[in-house]
């Protein structure tokens, strides 16, 4: 048993979850204060600190040579921060009413109570693993942590054959669909949805669909996986539809991501409708007042919608965990919310969205013109002028900006994040066609494709009043 509170001259607090939220809360309280005044202890049950889960589908890709670029900070540096941070150690309970976790040494069995004054969840997010038949057989791999992707990596190695599947079509699917063809390998994308990349509308989604496809990958769309086959070796061998078989000596789970709040759920703690933990602005769960979370295992407010939702991304679980460090060590900052802002690619085609799709904007109650324009990311007659695609969503009236996707080579996608602070900034669309934009030949036609995209949602919204 731990030593008891009274018994501590120094607060306690304590980490549950190694990664992006969960560590960069511990720095930024270690930071503020010191080892004499605060004691910090954390737990991972991975091999692996604060890594890049993002740059995994580039790792397995070869596009990152190494393991260990993706990882910004060892279990090691974080110890000489004056963290202990234990690794393979899980978490098993969470005693809110004693204020201690229960925790399990992963290598010897053995197990421990660990008192805390202040506790920090950061336990992330869990990959869809459906349960079929064949989804636990060797061979077929989940994505999530730097332990997925090297136990990928392992079973690449070891497999002569060169046929994979990838089940979904979201931004992992894709990264990875793009990641196997590097390696040389034919591919097939099996996708429920009517179109990859269902953070998109379809229309838009159609676009990466083709990009899809002329880089030599299959896509079979609208199709239910029912089950994974295996061989006489008790290996996968094919995935299933109610339709037809694909052979594959590979599969790959790109279903998307749940919070994983198991631990939460089980000590009462409020989840939301997405079954992430609920917290306030300052990422205090709701109704406890030492108890934070932060990162994939939180819902978070969408500042469009007004509603909560779930989005695991590194960006926000950084962000969360500055703030929750911040009110742990005794100071003020709070989180007022997403706007929904994602970027990805397929080989040459960069993917960005933000705020609302169509039926989000339905969903919500909204009344909207939508508009699609083609344009280019240079002038036209600059070299290297390529082509993109951009959709906005304004609502009808106010002429509120609700949402931006852009489908496009390069050049295209970091223009979404002139649409992210329009729409944090509650910008009309009207507003933004008088954006003082950066403009040269070599970045920008005149006029920029998101000012084009602005100034084609006033005339649809003028016209709709009329």
């Amino acid at each position: 048993m731990s030593m008891s509170r009274e018994n501590r001259a120094k607060e306690r607090l304590v980490v549950v979850g190694g990664d992006a939220a969960g560590m960069s809360a511990a720095s930024r309280a270690r930071r503020l204060k010191g080892p004499d005044e605060l004691e910090i202890i954390a737990f991972e049950r991975g091999h692996f600190s604060s890594f890049s889960a993002c740059g995994i589908p580039y790792w397995v890709g070869g596009d990152v040579a190494e393991r260990e670029q993706l990882i910004a900070r060892s279990p090691e540096e974080h110890r000489e921060r004056g963290i202990d941070l234990r690794m393979r150690t899980e978490v098993t309970e969470l005693d809110v009413e004693g204020g201690r976790v229960r925790s399990r040494d992963l290598e010897s069995g053995a197990e421990a109570w660990t008192s805390y004054d202040k506790l920090v969840i950061g336990t992330g997010a869990r990959p869809v693993r459906p349960p079929l038949p064949g989804i636990d057989a060797p061979g077929v791999h989940g994505v999530q942590t730097l332990d997925d992707g090297q136990a990928l990596i392992d079973t690449l190695s070891r497999t002569e054959g060169r046929r994979a599947v990838v089940i979904g079509a979201g931004y992992i699917g894709v990264e990875m669909a793009e990641a196997m063809i590097n390696r040389g390998y034919g591919v097939t994308v099996v996708n429920r949805g009517r179109e990859p990349m269902a953070t998109l509308d379809p229309d838009m989604g159609r676009l990466v669909h083709d990009a899809m496809e002329g880089l030599g990958i299959e896509m079979v769309n609208d199709a239910e996986v029912t089950k994974i086959l295996t061989g006489q070796d008790g290996r996968v061998r094919a995935v299933a539809t109610e339709d037809t078989e694909y052979p594959a000596d590979v599969v790959i789970l790109g279903i998307g991501v749940r919070p994983e709040t198991t631990l939460a759920e089980a000590a009462g703690l409020p989840l939301g409708d997405h079954g992430g933990l609920l917290t306030d602005l300052a990422m205090r769960v709701r109704g406890h007042e030492n108890i934070w979370a932060g990162g994939d295992c939180v819902e978070v407010l969408d500042l469009v919608s007004g509603r909560e939702r779930h989005i695991a991304l590194g960006t926000h679980a950084n962000k969360h965990g500055q703030v929750i460090g911040s009110n742990v060590a005794g100071g003020y900052a709070t989180f007022p919310g997403v706007v929904g802002t994602a970027v990805s690619k397929v080989c040459d085609l960069e993917i960005a969205r933000t705020g609302l799709r169509e039926k989000d904007a339905h969903r919500a109650g909204l009344r909207f013109e939508s508009v699609t324009v083609e344009a280019t990311s240079r002038a036209g007659y600059y070299p290297g002028a390529d082509p993109m695609t951009v959709k906005m969503l304004a609502e009808l009236r106010t002429g509120r900006l609700l949402g931006v996707q852009i489908v496009g080579g390069e050049g295209a996608g970091k223009r979404v994040d002139v649409a992210a602070v329009a729409l944090t900034a509650g910008m009309t669309v009207e507003q933004m066609t008088s954006l003082d934009l950066g403009y040269a030949p070599p970045f920008s036609p005149v006029w920029d494709p998101i000012l084009v995209a602005a100034r084609q949602a006033v005339t649809a919204i003028r016209k709709s009043a009329s």
